[in-house]
């Protein structure tokens, strides 16, 4: 049995979770709500404060939707109830990031800002030179985080780019010049 997706789902307070025919759940809690169709040989049972997923066999893809369904379920409660974060850290001399309204917009070294407008359910919030974003799904927040980071990836000789919190950059020897002579 897989051991992600044996573990239960605890419902944190004021989430409710409705399962409706198809398997489509829908979650809602005091951040908004999200809804998710999940295969159909999945099962969800609710019992005094927990969901438990079961799977109809233990056939190779019947194992891998377990625990990815069982998953995906604890990010929409979670997400609901308190939300997800990611951080961005923006280096590099002339780097920066602000705020035009809801999108973001950043100077990167081109030669031209670079306009971010986030997606339904994701918000920016830019602190220095860090970017923090912000949503309810998770699977979106890491999504626009990434596409974000992607515009200027940090590179190895100086580390200049958008790196995530916490990152570690690799770093190479620049060129060696000539010695002697």
């Amino acid at each position: 049995m897989s051991r992600i997706g044996k573990s239960p789902v605890a419902i944190l307070p004021n989430v409710q979770v409705n399962i409706g025919p198809d398997n489509l759940v829908t979650v809602k809690g005091p951040k908004g709500q999200l809804e998710r169709k999940f295969p159909e040989t999945m099962r969800f049972t609710e019992d005094d404060g927990t969901l438990v997923v079961t799977r109809p066999n233990d056939e190779k893809q019947q194992r891998a939707l377990h625990g990815l369904s069982r998953s995906l379920l604890n990010n929409m409660v979670v997400g609901v109830a308190n939300g997800f974060t990611t951080t961005l850290d923006v280096q590099g001399v002339g780097y920066r990031a602000q705020l035009q309204g809801r999108d973001l917009n950043l100077a990167l070294g081109f030669s031209h800002p670079v306009l971010v407008s986030p997606p339904e359910g994701i918000e920016f919030q830019v602190e220095g030179n860090r970017i923090h974003v912000t949503g309810i799904d998770k699977e979106l927040v890491g999504q626009v985080a990434a596409n974000v980071r992607k515009l200027r990836p940090p590179e190895p000789y100086k580390g200049k780019g958008i790196r995530y919190l916490g990152e570690q950059v690799r770093r190479k020897a620049g060129k060696s010049g000539k010695v002697g002579k």
